[in-house]
């Protein structure tokens, strides 16, 4: 899978933090911490391979009010949120994106928002999401505690 790569970096930046230093908002007004990014992600997983690849209906892990088909979400901490159990949720979801895809050309399709689209342009997305936030990580982690580097 093209972004095997992109999907070790969170955990990187992430898993030498403590649970107290992933859930700091250090950023502020933002809201946004280490521990909701990894959350996300693992939104971000499950909604491109299971729901809009694999038409499964799998509803959202954080928040089952959410609606699956608004954008995804995930990032405000979850009641009893640990980094520990974020991360591992998040593998989870990569497990599973990777079963679905096994076997499967990069041509074949799933539907988003009333169109198809290919393995090949979920993937592609999916190497952008991670970028993205791979950065976000990266400075956050650095207003926490200064740590920086790859």
């Amino acid at each position: 899978m093209p972004s095997d790569a992109e999907r070790q970096q969170p955990p990187r930046g992430a898993t030498a933090a403590d649970d107290g230093q992933a859930a700091v908002a250090s950023v502020p007004p933002s809201g946004f911490t280490l521990t909701g990014l990894v959350q996300h992600m693992a939104e971000v997983e499950r909604n491109w391979f299971r729901r809009v690849f694999a038409g499964e209906q799998a509803p959202p892990i954080y928040d089952p009010q959410a609606d699956p088909s608004a954008p995804d979400g995930g990032f405000e901490l979850a009641e009893g949120a640990t980094l520990h159990d974020a991360l591992a949720t998040w593998q989870a979801e990569i497990a599973r994106a990777r079963e679905l895809c096994a076997d499967r050309a990069l041509t074949d399709a799933g539907r988003f928002m009333e169109q198809d689209v290919n393995l090949r342009w979920i993937y592609v997305h999916m190497i952008e999401e991670y970028a993205r936030h791979n950065g976000h990580a990266d400075l956050v982690r650095e207003r926490i505690d200064g740590t920086t580097g790859v």
